[in-house]
């Protein structure tokens, strides 16, 4: 299945099943219809409502309000080479705020505080089952799904500071969609492609295959020490060619199309804007 959090006529923010090209509704809740279907731990969604045809609606952000967005960083090794970086005995954990995210084709606005903006493809993880010290063996059936996220980062905000919260939770730096593709439909998240294309050009390329921390280790190793949730997103970290590695370096700039695919999980596009 391919869940996803969109609005048609009336203006608000419903969750959908996107099948065929048409989107059939859940069940509307008081917060958000995604989360709430996924908290319900239930095998299939209640539908409320007729399908829409999937051109007429506008994609938001599949999970309005997760509970946490957990960063990875240093997930790659070539990508730790290339921010001259030492690779960590455990996973480099940071947060990314929820007041961050946005959906697709949503402009991720730069203000002049955002200095040495930059770009990163990401594979989320889609936590569906609570959980407290996961064992590695178990890490599956705490797994909804998969999504994408590009990690939007301010540099110069990021790395004035040994903490990289403040840098990479600007407003609308956390792009994320287009849908949730469950777990059933990714057998292995080992294997995927993962792309990054900036204005046509191709920036990242590499395969989830090169993670160090793989997405047992990172659950085994994040639940050890808080409970996971419900809605919990894992973002794993991105493959090597981001701008802070290239020479000269390669921020973002005015009217770029971010144009990010990760083999069976869809395309993520979103546009860059300046704002004073």
């Amino acid at each position: 299945m391919k869940l996803v959090s969109f609005t048609h006529n009336d203006g608000m923010i419903h969750g959908g099943l996107l099948q065929d090209q048409l989107v059939q509704p859940l069940r509307h809740s008081q917060e958000d219809d995604v989360l709430a279907h996924i908290i319900s731990g239930a095998a299939l969604p209640v539908f409320e409502g007729n399908p829409i045809p999937a051109d007429e609606i506008t994609l938001m952000a599949p999970l309005q309000r997760p509970p946490r967005i957990f960063g990875i960083g240093l997930n790659y090794r070539e990508h730790a080479a290339e921010s001259r970086m030492v690779v960590q005995s455990v996973p480099t954990v940071f947060m990314k705020l929820a007041s961050s995210i946005v959906g697709p084709e949503a402009d991720v606005l730069l203000p002049p505080e955002a200095t040495d903006p930059d770009y990163e493809a990401e594979l989320a993880v889609v936590i569906g089952k609570a959980g407290y010290r996961i064992g590695p063996n178990d890490w599956e059936q705490h797994v909804f799904g998969y999504t994408i996220i590009n990690d939007v980062s301010a540099r110069g905000v990021q790395l004035s500071t040994s903490q990289w919260t403040m840098g990479k939770s600007f407003p609308t730096f956390t792009p994320m969609g287009p849908s949730i593709t469950t777990r059933d439909e990714v057998p292995d998240p080992h294997q995927l492609d993962i792309r990054l294309t900036l204005s046509g050009e191709v920036m990242q390329s590499a395969n989830t295959r090169d993670l160090i921390f793989r997405i047992p280790n990172l659950i085994a190793y994040l639940s050890s020490i808080v409970p996971l949730c419900p809605g919990d997103i894992i973002s794993t970290g991105t493959p090597p060619g981001v701008g802070l590695g290239r020479t000269p370096q390669r921020w973002l700039r005015d009217g770029e199309e971010m144009i990010i695919d990760i083999e069976r999980i869809g395309r993520l596009r979103n546009r860059t804007r300046f704002i004073d």
